[in-house]
C-alpha cells in the first residue's frame, strides 16, 4: 500500500508571519526618560542639549520606539524634537513601546506583501512560531489578503481552523 501524503496534495499556501520578524536589534527604543532633568523633568534648554549630544548614528536604518517611561508631562514639541533628529537616519519612527513598534514594523511589511502570488488560493497563515509574533500581525495578513484569496484558514496544514471562504457567485 502507497503512502499518500494529502497535506502536501491538498493545494494549501502556507503563510509563515515569523518570516517578517525583524532581525534582532531592528525595533531600538529611544526613551525620553534618559533626556530629562532627574529623569522627571522636561526643561527646554538641558532637553535640547542632551539631544544635541546624542549619537544618533546608532539609530540608523533601525525602527525607532520613541516613548517616555518616566510618569512625566512632555509636550508636543518635545516629540516633535526627537522625530527631527532622527527622521533623516531611522528607516521608521514610532511613538510607543518597542512592542507597539513591532506592531507597526509588521503592518508595514504586511503592506509590502504581494498579493498576486495568493490569487484564487487557499492559504493557511502558520500559527505555531518560536518568536511572539503579536495578534495585530495575524488581523493585518486576514485584511491584506482577504480580498484576493479563496479561502484563509489558522494553524498548519495537517490541522486548521477556517477563518475564511469565499462565497461561490452564481
Amino acid at each position: 500500500m502507497e503512502l499518500v501524503n494529502k497535506v502536501a496534495q491538498s493545494g494549501l499556501l502556507t503563510f509563515d508571519l515569523e518570516d517578517l520578524y525583524p532581525a534582532p536589534g531592528t525595533i531600538l527604543s529611544f526613551d525620553l526618560k534618559d533626556h530629562l532633568f532627574k529623569g522627571l523633568i522636561l526643561r527646554e534648554k538641558d532637553f535640547r542639549e542632551a539631544l544635541g549630544s546624542t549619537d544618533w548614528s546608532v539609530y540608523k536604518d533601525k525602527v525607532v520606539a520613541v516613548h517616555c517611561s518616566a510618569d512625566a508631562i512632555i509636550p508636543n514639541w518635545a516629540w516633535m524634537l526627537v522625530a527631527a533628529n532622527l527622521e533623516p537616519v531611522a528607516q521608521q519612527v514610532v511613538m510607543g513601546t518597542p512592542q507597539q513598534a513591532l506592531v507597526r514594523f509588521y503592518e508595514l511589511a504586511i503592506q509590502q506583501v504581494p498579493v498576486n502570488t495568493y490569487v484564487d488560493q487557499r492559504v493557511v497563515i502558520k500559527g505555531c512560531s518560536d518568536k511572539e509574533v503579536p495578534a495585530e500581525a495575524y488581523l493585518a495578513i486576514t485584511n491584506h489578503l482577504r480580498p484576493v484569496v479563496k479561502s484563509i484558514m489558522y494553524g498548519e496544514p495537517c490541522s486548521t481552523v477556517p477563518v475564511y471562504k469565499k462565497k461561490e457567485s452564481a
